[in-house]
């Protein structure tokens, strides 16, 4: 039997990321951001918005970031998406249905589009836990890009061989490697 896993030994100069963004909550998706563009730029991503590898796309909040992240998925450009926002938990249970429809709508993203979608939306109760996800303990968008990365390379070698184009493209054919198991 073959065993796939993602790895960090590729060429990826020629991958292509896009980043939705929520914007509400920014003092915590800022710092989500620096986080998962470090990861990405220590393992060989030009994440210059003006260079070529990854396009940044700023939504109003985490609600929103799904049927951006579909749309862009959808496009095939992309190796990988990455959905940044933060959800906090206020007194009223708006937090329940926004955290709901965004897990939910990332995950149809990703398995209606066949292109990696990670989820990097906070879930808090309170703005001092997403601050501690987000950089005074550790930073978690390092891990989204990461994710990112890795899954970008496992979905590259599930591909047929033959194909140089992104997963997406392959309109719901499995991977020829999965079928010759």
């Amino acid at each position: 039997m073959t065993v796939f896993e993602g790895n960090f030994t590729e060429d990826i100069s020629s991958w292509r990321f896009a980043i939705v963004i929520g914007r509400f909550n920014d003092l915590v998706t800022d710092k989500l951001l620096s986080g998962c563009q470090d990861c990405l730029k220590r393992h060989g991503v030009d994440v210059n918005p003006d260079g070529t590898q990854v396009d940044y796309i700023w939504v109003p909040g985490s609600f929103e970031v799904p049927m951006v992240a579909r749309q862009v998925a959808l496009s095939h450009r992309y190796d990988a998406v990455i959905c940044l926002g933060a959800i906090i938990r206020g007194q009223t249970p708006h937090f329940d249905y926004v955290a709901a429809e965004a897990a939910k709508g990332i995950a149809a993203a990703a398995f209606q589009t066949g292109v990696p979608v990670v989820f990097g939306i906070l879930t808090t109760d309170t703005l001092q836990q997403a601050l501690e996800r987000a950089g005074i303990k550790s930073n978690l968008g390092w891990n989204y890009g990461l994710s990112a990365l890795e899954m970008a390379s496992l979905m590259r070698q599930l591909r047929p061989r033959d194909e140089d184009k992104p997963l997406g493209l392959l309109e719901n054919n499995p991977p020829q490697a999965l079928m010759e198991g």
